[in-house]
């Protein structure tokens, strides 16, 4: 009611009032807080902020039972409709946190009175309810082949209210996976939900985008109402939702509710488990390739997963890393573009269907010539361009201008000109270092139209880079296909960093600190750290225009992936920063980070900053380390500055100027020891700091990783040793804990929001305490591999105890193979022999098919949502394919930053279909796991023969006996 009298311009002797018809709407969610948090509701209206998070509606808290609920009321009119969310704020209306998933839909149909009170009753959405829309499942495992028609709209309601003692209760229910002719019910204790009975339940109708809806309406005197939700399919199986009934309980009291929309979330079933294989693009070996493994390939896999029971391939990353055209250019995870392909994986064969005879003859030629043990990168490639030109040669006009290729370059000409232009340059300049080529260092759109203008001479050295970026994207793009309709998930890789002379940092050099080297520190897989060699992110500036080059890598890779593994999870809370004359990973500082200030160390009493921050040499230590020949080292890369103390002279006192200097004396034949065992030393004096100087604040400082390793610190006296232990355990496992969270959830969402693929961290390392929370959050999937586990004071993770939104792997790339592992340490293999299989005989030396079979079994029956093996470890699970040294099945070594990738499998694609022992052996494993199976594919056992056999197995296998007794969690999921 208003005076409208108020506001006009003529005298009235009666108050002139208006009457709005409304509704009142009472939001309610259960939500457990920390302290200083509120949940409120923002939505699309202005009555819920119109997504200003600020204007927002606050919530009040109330505690019933074990829940902490959260509820407000607002007046809306009649037929209000809008969208809507939930977030987490501080006491200022900060962010903290908000719901994944869709927004959701509020539709109050008309025929709600004026008056009437709507509750609804929600679930915070996590990012696991979000998971079954991802591409992954939607489009590939959960896709139908057949359409499910719209029974009714989002909201609709189809009972009336007549009755005042009576409430109208819509429920709505999603579920992703469901059968071809298939019911959903809701059943429960009153009898408009049938008293349990399937047959007089109530049936829900369809509403589009997996969600169920129905209502009826329910007497007052039947609250509060037990329900769950169930399934039932043409052939009569009833699938009950799993856990505890689901309650509805309603305060009649104060303005009670007579319209009550339940928003129910997932179906509860038993989670979806599915299983994979991981391998390398180079490592694969088919009849038909040329050296290496090529995209068309993935078609041969994918039959042969599928015929093994895999829903998912995982490949390395595939971006073109020709930055230094050599054997070094082997490294997957130095890209020279994020977006363009390695020409590696081209299949020249299918270039032309009109292959002239001499270019066939070269190309059988070349097939016997490389095909190697190993991959001879340089020479594979070489080959493949060479072949490439000269079919561009005959058939480039004719591609150049075919609809197909021009749709291409119209979605694709923002990266594949200035990738065209700097493989160019890259030639003329014979070098990728884009500083070094002189007027076109610096990118311009302008430089670049004139680099690929038609007119120039070198038009057609571009177009040839055009072309083959064009043939790599349709042969990957029919694999991708393929592997989409047989049901199989190709999942992709994105790595953490690019090259430091790529086409990214030559073109958006804005996004990178260029004066920085990424690395890892020290950790499971190098106890000095590693030193990776590309630029640190420029967050500030990405963030800028919302993380767009980010967002356009992801929508790149979305075209042929349906899932991806993001490298390094822990950069997007934190990166291991180090500076640009690094060579090692060891002397770094995480960024962003709260640093050690000056004044704060004052307060503490500590204040020799230079004693603290320089190499601390004394002559004892050249003595021990370099022993005769320590004045010649003293001569050459020391001063002394006092007596018995030493420091590096200006041309040595970074690692690489260390390096520089000692590759002169070894060409001279100066040094008496090795090159190698020198600079190692020599590195050892120049990293013996305790705290490291920011270069960008004198005054901020960061403690040495492993600092009370060094004499350095041995030297201090106890007082500083213990503010400097103290502040050093702050820095690293305290401190930072907020601010890394805050970092992840700003960049992370960026990722995951610019595309539908299902995504993956690989958070292996030193993981903060904020990491794994952050990840269920946002439905991010984890990787557990058993030799490396996350729980301190342990050494062999336990599969039966993983998380459900995590990957599990008994090796993967970046180590040994499930075979060498075994065999490379006798202690350890006793340990897991006794800890974990749980025998006290002696193990044997070699990993024994049963012993690969009793792992890999540890792994399928583990809770986790993915089981992914690299195909060495199934492999082993044959005598047949392990007469190789396990030690060459080995596919990186990250101690070595000039390791080969060249691994391939001794055994080619086509033998392995023929192979139906191994398949049978691996399915088995699968199904007997209870894991999903793709649909499709020779059967390989029926379920009761199979039950017999694994039974048959374990009384025979010693080894073969469960785990361990601790039960498997029920977790509501992925269904």
């Amino acid at each position: 009611m208003a005076n409208m009298g108020l506001f006009s311009g003529t005298k009235s002797s009666k108050p002139l009032t208006m009457s709005v018809k409304s509704l009142t709407v009472k939001f309610r969610i259960p939500y457990y807080t920390h302290w200083g948090q509120s949940l409120l509701v923002c939505g699309s209206e202005p009555v819920l902020g119109s997504w200003d998070v600020k204007k927002g509606f606050l919530l009040s808290p109330v505690h019933q039972d074990d829940e902490l609920i959260w509820s407000g009321s607002i007046a809306v009119p009649i037929g209000f409709s809008c969208e809507y969310s939930y977030y987490v704020v501080d006491d200022r209306k900060n962010l903290l946190r908000w719901e994944m998933g869709k927004k959701r839909k509020l539709l109050l149909h008309e025929t709600i009175k004026d008056g009437e009170v709507v509750q609804l009753h929600d679930l915070w959405q996590t990012g696991g309810d979000a998971l079954p829309f991802r591409s992954a499942f939607k489009n590939v495992i959960f896709h139908r082949s057949f359409s499910l028609d719209r029974e009714r709209s989002d909201g609709l309601i189809q009972n009336k209210l007549e009755q005042e003692d009576s409430v109208l209760v819509h429920f709505k229910i999603c579920i992703p996976n469901i059968e071809e002719d298939t019911s959903v019910y809701v059943i429960g204790s009153t009898s408009m939900l049938g008293q349990w009975k399937l047959q007089n339940g109530l049936k829900l109708s369809y509403a589009g985008e997996s969600v169920w809806e129905a209502d009826c309406v329910i007497q007052r005197g039947d609250f509060p109402i037990k329900y769950k939700y169930c399934k039932s399919g043409k052939t009569g199986n009833i699938s009950l939702e799993t856990g505890a009934n689901r309650n509805l309980n309603v305060d009649f009291s104060n303005n009670q509710p007579r319209y009550i929309f339940l928003s129910d979330g997932m179906m509860r079933e038993m989670p979806w488990r599915g299983a994979g294989v991981a391998v390398p693009m180079f490592s694969v070996r088919s009849e038909a390739d040329l050296g290496v493994g090529e995209f068309l390939d993935l078609k041969l896999l994918v039959d042969w997963a599928v015929e093994s029971g895999f829903h998912l391939v995982q490949l390395l990353p595939i971006n073109d890393t020709s930055v230094n055209r050599m054997w070094w250019d082997s490294y997957p995870y130095s890209s020279l573009s994020v977006f363009a392909l390695h020409p590696l994986y081209l299949r020249v064969q299918a270039l032309s269907e009109k292959m002239p005879e001499d270019i066939k003859k070269e190309i059988e030629k070349a097939k016997v010539q490389l095909d190697k043990k190993d991959v001879d990168y340089e020479a594979t490639l070489a080959t493949k361009l060479a072949i490439a030109r000269k079919v561009f040669n005959q058939e480039k006009d004719l591609i150049l201008n075919s609809s197909a290729f021009k749709n291409f370059f119209s979605e694709n000409e923002d990266w594949l000109k200035p990738y065209a232009a700097f493989c160019f340059l890259r030639d003329f300049f014979d070098t990728s270092d884009h500083s070094q080529w002189g007027r076109f260092s610096h990118y311009s759109k302008e430089k670049l139209a004139k680099l690929i203008s038609e007119d120039c001479l070198h038009y057609d050295i571009i177009r040839f880079h055009y072309y083959v970026q064009f043939h790599l994207h349709i042969q990957l793009s029919e694999a991708a296909e393929y592997a989409r309709k047989k049901g199989v998930v190709l999942k992709g890789d994105l790595p953490i960093g690019v090259d430091r002379n790529s086409v990214d940092t030559w073109v958006y050099p804005n996004l990178f600190r260029m004066n920085t080297s990424t690395g890892a520190p020290p950790d499971y897989f190098d106890k000095n750290g590693q030193n990776w060699g590309f630029p640190t992110y420029n967050w500030e500036e990405m963030s800028k225009d919302n993380y767009a080059w980010w967002r356009a890598r992801l929508t790149q890779m979305s075209k042929y992936f349906t899932a991806y593994r993001i490298d390094h999870i822990l950069g997007f809370f934190r990166i291991w920063e180090l500076p640009e004359h690094a060579m090692t990973g060891l002397i770094g500082k995480f960024r962003p980070s709260i640093p050690l200030s000056q004044e704060e160390l004052e307060r503490e009493g500590i204040w020799d900053f230079d004693r603290l921050t320089r190499p601390y040499i004394r002559l004892e230590h050249l003595q021990e380390k370099f022993g005769s020949s320590w004045t010649y080292i003293a001569a050459n890369f020391l001063s002394e500055f006092q007596k018995g103390r030493y420091e590096f002279t200006e041309d040595c006192n970074t690692e690489k100027k260390i390096a520089a200097k000692l590759k002169t004396c070894a060409e001279k034949s100066m040094l008496l020891d090795s090159e190698d065992k020198t600079r190692r030393d020599l590195f050892d004096l120049i990293q013996n700091i305790v705290l490291i100087r920011d270069p960008e604040d004198s005054k901020k400082f960061y403690p040495r990783f492993n600092l009370e390793d060094t004499s350095s610190f041995m030297d201090l006296d106890d007082h500083s040793k213990n503010v400097l232990k103290r502040l050093y355990y702050d820095y690293y496992f305290h401190r930072q804990e907020n601010l890394w969270r805050e970092n992840a959830l700003k960049t992370l969402p960026a990722l995951l929001n610019s595309s539908d693929m299902m995504a993956c961290g690989e958070d292996l390392g030193l993981i903060p305490s904020c990491v794994h929370p952050v990840m269920e959050e946002l439905g991010l999937i984890g990787l557990r591999i058993q030799r490396m586990p996350s729980e301190p004071g342990l050494e062999f993770g336990i599969p039966s105890q993983y998380n459900y939104t995590t990957v599990c792997a008994p090796s993967c790339h970046d180590c040994s193979t499930l075979r060498a592992w075994w065999e490379e340490d006798e202690e350890r293999r006793r340990r897991f022999f006794k800890n974990v299989v749980g025998s006290d005989a002696l193990p044997p030396s070699q990993c024994l098919p049963d012993i690969t079979h009793f792992i890999l079994r540890q792994h399928v029956e583990s809770p986790s949502m993915w089981a992914i093996f690299p195909l060495q470890d199934l492999l082993a699970l044959k005598e047949d394919y392990t007469t190789r040294p396990a030690t060459e099945e080995t596919i990186n070594d990250p101690t070595n930053p000039r390791h080969y990738w060249r691994y391939r499998v001794h055994v080619t694609l086509e033998s392995l279909q023929k192979d139906k022992e191994l398949k049978t052996t691996v399915k088995d494993l699968v199904c007997a796991s209870g894991r999903s199976c793709p649909p499709g594919g020779q059967e390989v056992a029926s379920n009761t023969r199979d039950k017999q056999q694994v039974a048959s197995s374990r009384e025979k296998n010693p080894i073969s006996k469960p785990l361990s007794g601790v039960p498997q969690k029920v977790t509501v999921a992925v269904v």
